[in-house]
């Protein structure tokens, strides 16, 4: 058997009950398994190198085929190791679904014929994809395909995307006043709206909702891009625990646009037709204008939902018309 050719590489190393990773240079499996001991104080007797990602033993000549910077674990003696699995529990945390989850992960992976394993795998394919770190058009050209080129970083485009999203609004709330029969109420109502305008247009139209550039306080994201759905309008939470990053890749930026910014006190039904009752035989400057903004532009009535969540029923909430249009009149002093 011909002799092995050896030389220095580098691997990230950690224990399999370990999160933290220490770097080690080897020539051999063995020179590395007696560093990576010594580093993670770890007896020695019995001990095996595996791959991270599916816990593939290492044998002396596997060795000198892996890349540099390859991820190891290192298992003591009747130790195993699950990629996945430690992975899920890792990002799952505390959560309450985490077993379930796990063991349910384990059956797609044993079942080669799952329809849902299929699924998963693709949604799996498409994350690896991941290029949310990236941040300008010359960095990741796919991800701009369609988009006007006046933009030149992905944050920059997804402010657009919250702004024109919150235009729309306005545009509905605009148009509403072409119903309103009597001249005085729809003057009244016009100058509600143009009071509207300006606060948001010195707000930007709250395109910061989407920009992970911006403030915490401000945006719907992580910094790093990720925006978890609320839940549907009666709910605290999204049961489903539904989450998206569309700075990730251009197709997750595609099936963003299908998530809500939803009212959970409706727009049509309910704040719209209120504020215009609150106009009858009053003028605009009787109206607290500010509650009303809240209520059709901001996250004091927006939820960011998937579209599974998203219930287009009208909206039963403890808060009515009578409630709006009373907190809607200006309080005079």
């Amino acid at each position: 058997m011909p002799k092995i050719q050896t030389k220095l590489k580098a691997f990230k190393i950690r224990g399999a009950d370990e999160s933290k990773k220490v770097g080690v240079a080897a020539f051999t499996l063995k020179e590395l398994t007696k560093k990576s001991c010594s580093l993670l104080q770890m007896p020695v007797l019995n001990v095996q190198c595996c791959l991270y990602e599916d816990g593939t033993i290492l044998t002396e000549e596997y060795f000198q085929f892996l890349p540099d910077n390859t991820e190891l674990v290192l298992l003591s003696d009747g130790q195993s190791w699950n990629g996945m699995v430690y992975d899920l529990s890792q990002v799952l945390g505390l959560n309450r679904h985490t077993d379930e989850l796990i063991t349910a992960a384990q059956q797609l992976l044993t079942d080669e014929h799952s329809a849902r394993r299929r699924k998963i795998l693709g949604d799996l394919l498409c994350n690896l994809k991941d290029n949310a770190e990236l941040e300008k058009r010359e960095e990741d050209e796919d991800w701009f395909k369609g988009i006007d080129t006046r933009f030149k970083t992905k944050s920059a485009y997804m402010k657009y995307n919250c702004e024109q999203r919150i235009r729309g609004y306005l545009k509905e709330v605009d148009g509403h006043a072409h119903t309103i029969q009597s001249a005085k109420q729809k003057c009244e109502y016009q100058k509600v709206v143009a009071a509207m305008v300006e606060k948001l247009k010195s707000m930007r139209y709250n395109g910061n909702y989407f920009d992970r550039t911006d403030k915490e306080l401000h945006r719907l994201c992580s910094k790093e891009g990720w925006f978890s759905c609320q839940g549907a309008f009666d709910e605290n939470m999204c049961e489903s625990l539904h989450s998206i990053n569309p700075y990730g890749n251009r197709e997750s930026r595609i099936l963003f646009s299908t998530w809500n910014l939803d009212h959970r006190i409706e727009k049509k039904r309910t704040v719209i037709p209120t504020l215009v009752e609150a106009l009858h035989g009053k003028k605009s400057s009787d109206i607290n204008l500010d509650y009303f903004y809240k209520l059709l532009f901001t996250r004091e009535n927006l939820k960011l939902v998937h579209i599974v969540c998203h219930k287009k029923g009208a909206h039963d909430l403890s808060c009515n018309s009578r409630q709006i249009f009373k907190r809607g009149k200006r309080a005079h002093k």
